[in-house]
């Protein structure tokens, strides 16, 4: 404190570090509803003021001296000016306010004639209150003075010290050394700025030696810097007279202090202020600062600064109180200095006198102490006049008490407290009020009351009266007061009633009473059941974007029913709900809160309020909004190596779902530009990871973090890293050696990928070598993924390894893979080939396998070939199309199925290899047994009639054995999901392909099921529908379709078409031309829907192959176990003639056999 007095701050503005504090009176106010029936006197007090110190700043357009007070009556103002009256409305400069003790000087001519020490007084008949002195400074603008400055001049190793000496100003004050150019001077150990501004040098060395060295003085709080005269130093530096040895050295010697002088002195400063000490010495080398405080350690607050050389204790209080020592110490000695620190403190109240309200003819005292240091003075007055220049008789002061005895309504004053020391004075004015009155109750009556069972209640009773009143309560007509633990009358009147209960409602009585009278007033109290929230709400985690729900379900007094509300909070602010349609994200109705499109800023703690007039509860819930991981942020590439780089990220936000893990991306400017591909992943919880890289190659990384929700997106990429040029890593993998000519082999292999040719001039050397001689490698350098070596023999085994290299070298060994050359076609058959017939349609074949010298290349398998070469129906030869099956592996026997049941077959088998099959077999012939028929190819019903229909069929194309008849089942359905009973018609004759079945349901519907029989069993269904009509046809009644005139019409049509045909082979066969009979007869016309009328609803299925529910078992009786599987395709699509005695024409083919056509001619039977 003392060096920064040094500065040499003026006298008047150690006003302002003077502390000076005022209390605004604690006045008596007489409340508004006293004064609305009663006219009080009141003493004045002020109310507002200027601050103790009053600066006027250049910049500012005035500057206003405050000072308002109240009382009744209105206070008068005056003013002092350096203790002298000064009257504002007397200088036509000041403008004054009216009623108002404040004027204001304009910032306009000459305004140090305002400067000084300024008090306002405000006064009415009762009393004078008193403002703080209040300064009003007015700076001038600081200057160095005008001077010529000589150069410093020094002996080089010498200390010297540069003067700042800077002009007064208004503090702060911040000092600066710098050169013409601005350029700040370098400080350092040995180069160091003292607390007063001057610029010491603890030794001068040549650099030292320049002209500009400028101090400069920057005062913030007017805006104003000023410079001093540049000085000069010149550094005298040793001449060459001298010895080499002794030349430019500088003489070594022990410190010894610049600042502070002598060896000990005091400082003094106020508590919460910043202890600044400073040692700054010269010496060389150059001297070590110490601290130390004796007989204690440094506080811990304390810090150093200035390279040591400036100790700081900041906001010191008295325990920093003691002393100090600092040492500057070097090889050859040191110098101490000691500092003694006195921390003082300005006034500060121990008992600030208060304002009364006191009855007449009591005894009133007031008391001001306060502490400091040093101790204050206390000072009194009264009305603003000292109290010695103001006697009364009843009044005494005793110590720090003033004692009015029997005081009269006449002692009603201002008493001003005033303590000061030399760091401060404090000022406090009691308004001292001496006057009696009957209580008068300012509150209400009739006031209702509402209370929560088991919380507590306030209900008021504000009384103003001299001397105070005592208040009592009273409840319902009971005249004895309220008492209890659960019940309290505070000092202001008002009763409170802890833990109330159901039994305290009822009617309540305030009474007032003092000695000028008594005054009462009543109010209500009603207990209502307490809110309570019973279903509060759960805490949840959301997903980003989805709708989330809160809930809450409270109880509550139901007289409330109006006024209770229940509110939603989220982080203690209420949500404001908006119902209007699509504007707002909240909607809550009943108690549930919904909020749609979750987004981040929706997370946080949401609180149900369940409020009614009385008393409310709360519940609180933790929404947390889950998201993918937010990009990771400053990527940092280190550690840079040849081939690796680490990497390091800090991780973003993972959305209250932990990162599970991260994904290290890459991409390179030269191969796949812009296209990002996935180097490495690490655990969520790491933050680095060294990457392994391939040379020659210009990366560019980023990263992102994966957790539950998914993968949240790449961070920004890091700056390009390119690795140097490097032999290759590895070499080609997924050798393939295959030969597709006898004398060939073929080399294949996986290329590098363009990343991991590690440099420019990738190529690759193919080496090989016979497995089964001795021989040298032979070696070839291709730049393709592929090589053909010719001139091999067949199907021996090769070595072979390649090897990568580019410009920087070759890769590492590569690994031998073993193949072989071209292959050869097999030169053997099997031998000693056998048939075994399993079933119908299901043989086993086996052979003798070729030995493995015929093979002539990698064994494939061995392949059957066969094909039909007749039915057993019939003699006649038909060979199908052939047939193949491949069977892989080393084996002497395969099984063949899907054959046709009853044929003759011819069969051979060969061995393969990779380059094709080898000779066949001797063929072999055998027969497979009969099996069932297939399914027939037609199945319809005609000439529906009332009781009878006519069904008639084809046989099946593949009968696979010798027929022996039919099978025909039907039963009644009608549309419902019971049938009747299965009917059975055993046909023995197989040529019959029409049957007419009678005695049925007229309007019925019929349901009909075929199917051909062998002696092996009977073969799949097929069904047809139809319904019966109500009436027999009137072509059945009048003897047939033939009578009908449309169809004699039609029969003689075609016998005059038949008769042209015969005309004109006869003209062509006595011409000697060849007439050519076709197989099939294409001129019969399509009658199918002969004898058939409009009533008749026919359906034709052959798929159908189970009977309605009911008639299963019936139906299936007939079917063996031994049935094949082999039927036909499905014949619904073929194209059906039917002629006029119901026989049919039809287009049918097998399933391998081109198609023809047949005439189908049978006799029609009927049951006996």
């Amino acid at each position: 404190m003392r060096l920064q007095r040094s500065l040499g701050l003026v006298a008047v503005l150690g006003a302002i570090t003077y502390i000076c504090a005022f209390r605004t009176t604690a006045a008596i106010d007489i409340p508004l509803e006293v004064l609305g029936h009663v006219n009080i006197e009141q003493l004045p007090t002020i109310t507002a003021q200027s601050p103790s110190s009053l600066i006027a700043f250049p910049f500012d357009e005035s500057y206003p001296m405050t000072c308002e007070a109240k009382g009744n009556p209105e206070p008068e103002f005056r003013w002092t000016k350096n203790g002298q009256e000064f009257d504002p409305s007397q200088d036509p400069r000041l403008m004054k306010e009216e009623n108002s003790g404040t004027f204001v000087i304009p910032n306009n001519g000459n305004l140090t004639e305002y400067q000084g020490s300024y008090r306002c007084y405000a006064s009415n008949k009762l009393g004078t209150a008193i403002s703080q002195e209040i300064e009003f400074i007015v700076p001038h603008v600081p200057k160095f003075p005008k001077e010529t400055l000589d150069p410093v001049v020094v002996e080089e190793g010498q200390p010297f010290t540069l003067k700042c000496d800077p002009p007064k100003g208004i503090p702060p004050l911040q000092i600066y050394w710098m050169t013409i150019n601005l350029q700040h001077i370098e400080q350092d150990e040995r180069v160091s700025m003292g607390l007063n501004g001057d610029l010491y040098f603890s030794h001068a060395v040549e650099k030292d030696s320049r002209r500009d060295y400028c101090c400069f003085a920057a005062f913030p709080r007017i805006r104003t810097i000023v410079q001093k005269t540049a000085m000069s130093v010149i550094v005298k530096t040793k001449k060459s007279d001298m010895s080499p040895e002794t030349a430019n050295a500088i003489l070594e010697r022990r410190p010894s202090l610049l600042t502070p002088s002598g060896v000990k002195s005091e400082t003094q400063l106020v508590k919460g202020e910043d202890l600044k000490l400073e040692c700054i010495a010269e010496g060389f080398p150059t001297p070590q600062v110490e601290w130390v405080k004796i007989g204690h350690r440094l506080p811990i607050k304390a810090k150093l600064e200035n390279h040591g050389k400036l100790l700081i204790v900041p906001r010191v209080e008295q325990e920093d109180s003691g002393k100090y020592m600092c040492k500057a110490k070097n090889t050859l000695g040191e110098a101490v200095h000691y500092f003694t620190v006195t921390v003082e403190e300005p006034p500060e109240w121990v008992s600030e006198p208060e304002s009364q309200l006191s009855m007449i003819g009591s005894d009133v005292s007031i008391k001001c102490s306060a502490s400091g240091s040093p101790e204050p003075t206390i000072t009194w007055k009264v009305n603003g006049v000292p109290l010695q220049e103001s006697p009364a008789s009843n009044r005494k002061v005793l110590d720090d008490t003033i004692v009015l005895h029997n005081a009269k309504a006449s002692d009603s004053a201002v008493y001003q407290c005033q303590a000061s020391n030399r760091h401060g004075t404090l000022l406090s004015n009691a308004n001292i009020m001496i006057m009696n009155m009957p209580p008068m109750i300012l509150t209400t009556g009739g006031e209702d009351y509402s209370a929560v069972e088991g919380k507590g209640v306030m209900m008021h009773c504000k009384v103003f009266s001299s001397p105070p009143s005592t208040i009592t309560w009273s409840k319902d007509d009971s005249s004895e007061s309220v008492v209890g633990p659960r019940f309290a009358v505070h000092d202001n009147g008002s009763l409170e009633i802890y833990s109330v209960e159901k039994d305290d409602t009822g009617q309540y009585t305030c009474l007032a009473k003092n000695t000028e009278g008594t005054s009462a007033v009543e109010a209500m109290l009603y207990v209502k059941d307490p809110t309570r929230i019973v279903a509060p709400p759960e805490g949840l985690q959301i997903l980003i974007g989805t709708t989330a729900q809160l809930s809450c379900l409270a109880e509550y007094d139901k007289s409330f029913s109006n006024d209770f509300e229940l509110l939603w909070e989220k982080d203690d602010m209420e949500i404001a709900l908006n119902y209007t349609e699509n504007s707002s994200r909240y909607f809550a109705e009943d108690g549930i809160l919904q909020i749609f499109n979750v987004s981040h800023r929706d997370q946080g703690v949401y609180t149900c309020v369940a409020r009614t007039p009385v008393d409310q509860d709360t519940a609180s819930a933790l929404l947390m909004v889950l998201d993918v991981p937010d990009a990771p942020e400053y990527l940092v590439l280190s550690e840079h190596k040849s081939k690796s780089v680490k990497l390091k990220w800090i991780p973003g936000d993972d959305h209250n779902s932990t990162t599970t893990e991260f994904i290290i991306e890459y991409e390179e400017s030269q191969w796949e530009p812009r296209i990002w591909k996935e180097l490495l992943r690490v655990p969520g919880n790491h933050n680095s990871a060294v990457l392994k890289l391939h040379g020659h190659v210009d990366y560019c990384f980023r990263v992102s973090g994966v957790n539950a929700v998914g993968r949240g997106p790449s961070s920004e990429p890091t700056e390009r890293y390119k690795t140097q040029p490097a032999a290759p890593d590895k070499n080609p993998e997924n050798i393939k050696i295959e030969g597709h000519l006898p004398h060939e082999m073929d080399i294949n292999w996986e290329p590098l990928l363009p990343i991991e040719h590690n440099g420019p001039g990738l190529e690759y050397k193919v080496s090989y070598k016979r497995q089964d001689v001795e021989e040298d490698w032979k070696e070839h350098m291709v730049k393709r993924h592929s090589f053909v070596v010719k001139n091999t023999p067949t199907f021996v085994p090769y070595e072979i390894k390649i090897q990568a290299r580019n410009h920087q070298g070759w890769g590492p060994e590569p690994k031998i893979v073993t193949g072989f050359s071209g292959e050869d076609f097999p030169s053997a058959a099997p031998d000693d080939v056998a048939v075994e017939v399993i079933n119908s349609s299901v043989v086993k074949v086996s052979w003798t396998r070729v030995h493995k010298d015929n093979l002539h290349g990698h064994l494939g398998g061995y392949r059957i070939s066969w094909w039909r070469l007749r039915s057993l129906v019939n003699s006649k030869k038909n060979h199908g199309e052939k047939e193949s099956l491949a069977f892989p592996g080393d084996r002497n026997h395969a099984v063949v199925s899907g054959l046709t049941p009853f044929s003759e077959y011819t069969l051979i088998v060969m061995t393969f290899n990779g380059r094709g099959n080898g000779p066949g077999s001797h063929p072999i012939n055998f027969k497979t047994p009969e099996g069932v028929p297939e399914k027939n190819p037609v199945f319809r019903a005609t000439d529906v009639q009332k009781h009878s229909v006519s069904l008639v069929w084809a046989p099946p194309l593949e009968p696979n054995g010798i027929l022996t008849g039919y099978l025909l089942d039907y039963q009644l359905i009608n549309d419902t999901d019971e049938a009747g009973q299965l009917q059975s018609v055993d046909i023995s004759n197989p040529n019959t392909t029409k049957w007419i079945l009678r005695d049925l349901e007229p309007v019925s519907k019929y349901k009909f099921y075929l199917r051909s029989c062998t002696m092996v069993g009977c073969g799949p269904v097929v069904s047809e529908e139809c319904t019966t009509t109500l009436e027999s046809s009137l072509a059945s009644i009048h003897g047939g379709i033939s009578t009908q005139g449309w169809f004699i019409g039609l029969m003689c049509a075609i016998a005059l078409l038949t008769l042209i045909v015969l005309i004109a082979c006869f003209v062509n066969r006595n011409k000697g031309g060849k007439y050519s009979v076709k197989e099939k007869e294409d001129l019969h016309p399509d009658v199918e829907s002969q004898g058939m009328n409009d009533d008749t609803f026919c359906e034709y299925s052959d798929n159908d192959e189970k009977p309605l529910k009911g008639s299963q078992h019936s139906l299936s009786r007939e079917i063996k176990a031994g049935d094949s599987g082999d039927s036909l395709v499905d014949y619904g699509d073929e194209d059906v003639q039917f002629n006029e005695d119901g026989s049919f024409i039809g287009e049918y083919a097998g399933r391998k056999e081109k198609r023809v056509s047949a005439e189908i001619k049978a006799t029609v039977q009927t049951p006996a």
